[in-house]
């Protein structure tokens, strides 16, 4: 295979493990943000039964996304977890919480240890969306990389208006996929109050996206490959599916407004990667600087063996994700505990 073949392959394929990730620990982060809201111990506990079995298993896709990244286009890797090492930094601390919170939750009979733990899980599924959303943000507009692949800006500058913006309508969008996995694994008013947080978040989400399509024209007129007939099917189905949401919804068909939900992530983040190819890291200093999944990739021979395990590995994570789902499908009970 061809070394431009292989380098277009593995810019799809990281795409592929970001909008993977976006679907399955979407809901994840949205359901322990929810959790925040909830109105006693019981429902916080709820929240977590709901995805603890799966949380995990969907972390594997962010993983290997950075692996392949790491592996894949090595400039870009190092590039930007030097730009974004203070947003990475608070992004594993809240990580790092959320998981411990499954864990230390009911290790300790008092409500004010349980209480920190959920906190914890709230606020460490809050913060991630947040920054993945300025991350995204800031790479759409162009970071200060100079010629020497260095990052030259600062930490603040990253919190600009239009990267805040992208992170709130990444945080609203998974809200709204976490309210209607939630719904599907919930009954009664919980049940009830997560269709009604599904369609509130949903209108953020669908407000904060024209938003920010909008804006993109002003903050990063080049993002829009309006001449690729791909960027018109990605679009039209970000479109459909979205619109798709509130009406199943509606009708009371959950898993399929669960499944339009994933659809439009899918969908939306893949309109964003076509805006930006080839560029993985555009620069904002001059576009003799970018970097790109052409001038930033491993050698040929390292692409074709990664392809080579990547085609062996992949089957093996789908495979897991949907035989983990298909045994814990089903309804959350009220008097569980994640041990």
């Amino acid at each position: 295979m061809e070394w431009q073949t292989l380098q277009v392959a593995w810019f799809a394929l990281y795409a592929v493990l970001l909008i993977g990730y976006a679907i399955l620990d979407g809901f994840d982060l949205g359901v322990g943000a929810l959790s925040l809201f909830a109105k006693d111990e019981r429902e916080r506990g709820v929240h977590m039964d709901a995805i603890a079995p799966v949380w995990d298993g969907n972390e594997v896709w962010l993983l290997a996304a950075g692996g392949s990244l790491f592996a894949a286009f090595p400039p870009v890797y190092a590039t930007v977890f030097s730009g974004f090492y203070i947003a990475f930094f608070l992004l594993l601390a809240a990580l790092i919480f959320r998981a411990v919170s499954f864990e230390f939750r009911n290790q300790v009979d008092s409500p004010r240890w349980r209480r920190a733990w959920d906190w914890a899980f709230g606020l460490g599924s809050l913060l991630p969306p947040i920054l993945f959303g300025v991350a995204v943000g800031n790479v759409l507009q162009g970071l200060p990389v100079d010629g020497r692949g260095e990052f030259v800006g600062t930490f603040l500058g990253l919190l600009n208006p239009y990267a805040i913006g992208v992170g709130l309508l990444v945080l609203v969008m998974f809200v709204t996929h976490g309210a209607l996995y939630l719904a599907i694994k919930t009954e009664d008013a919980l049940h009830d109050r997560m269709i009604v947080w599904a369609g509130r978040a949903w209108i953020g989400w669908a407000a904060l996206w024209a938003v920010m399509t909008f804006a993109t024209f002003f903050a990063a007129p080049g993002r829009f490959a309006p001449g690729h007939p791909l960027f018109w099917v990605f679009l039209a189905g970000a479109v459909g599916a979205l619109a798709a949401v509130p009406v199943l919804l509606g009708a009371g068909r959950l898993a399929w407004a669960f499944l339009a939900s994933s659809t439009a992530i899918a969908c939306q983040t893949a309109v964003a990667f076509l805006g930006l190819f080839p560029l993985l890291v555009p620069s904002s200093l001059g576009r003799e600087f970018d970097l790109t999944a052409f001038n930033a990739s491993s050698s040929a021979a390292t692409l074709t063996v990664m392809l080579i395990f990547a085609g062996m590995g992949m089957p093996v994570v789908i495979g897991y994700t949907i035989w983990i789902f298909r045994v814990f499908r089903g309804k959350v009970g009220h008097g569980g505990g994640y041990h």
